[in-house]
């Protein structure tokens, strides 16, 4: 298990922070938390804002295939695949890599890309429904800390049963000091979860999960 970040060639968002901290309310978090047509597409103030593809995660894809020695035929798991971005751009990046996801909005399945039609499950983290070892690398992008900590560990452990040679990737929400959780906290809208990273580094060795992780920092 090792600390490394994989996301470093994405694009950075541009995130008004203290207009979302100025609009937000408790109506705005429970509507985010349906992952409906208005956290992907509706207002930035219920999530997205529009959300669309542009192929931004074909280097993310590269670099992900680099790192976890992926090729033609294996398989690969996007866990929070909501659109299938990842999936397709996996696709793209290594022609005859068998990429597939799972997510647990109706509508952004529903809108998916055409490419990845098939390709994309509706279902929960907490109970993947796969075989045990039945990819060669599974990835988490942003998606964990959305669960409840039992619901959580439980995601973790189900992660390490359905990937092979322990091959996973977990990027999570995080802060490295006070005045970075006090921006987060205005920021965030579906998160249940959050922590230091010296916090979630327990909870992974409280789930037993031993993937490489990552922390994405507002």
């Amino acid at each position: 298990m090792s600390e490394i970040n994989l996301l470093d060639r994405l694009p950075k968002s541009k995130r008004n922070v203290s207009k979302r901290s100025h609009d937000k309310t408790d109506e705005h978090i429970r509507i985010s938390r349906e992952y409906g047509e208005m956290y992907f597409d509706g207002p930035r103030e219920y999530g997205y804002g529009g959300y669309h593809y542009d192929g931004r995660w074909i280097p993310v894809a590269e670099d992900m295939i680099s790192h976890f020695e992926l090729n033609s035929g294996m398989r690969v798991l996007d866990i929070g695949a909501a659109r299938g971005f990842l999936v397709k751009d996996f696709m793209i990046a290594c022609p005859g890599l068998e990429a597939f996801g799972i997510d647990v909005s109706e509508y952004a399945l529903a809108t998916c890309e055409k490419e990845v039609v098939g390709r994309l499950h509706l279902g929960s983290a907490v109970s993947l429904p796969f075989p045990n070892d039945s990819f060669d690398a599974v990835i988490s992008l942003n998606t964990l800390h959305n669960l409840k900590k039992p619901d959580l560990l439980i995601a973790l452990r189900e992660i390490m049963r359905v990937t092979k040679n322990e091959k996973a990737y977990v990027q999570v929400d995080s802060y490295r000091n006070s005045a970075e959780k006090e921006i987060f906290l205005d920021w965030v809208l579906t998160a249940y979860t959050h922590g230091f990273p010296h916090e979630w580094e327990a909870l992974f060795k409280e789930a037993g999960y031993t993937g490489d992780y990552f922390w994405t920092l507002i």
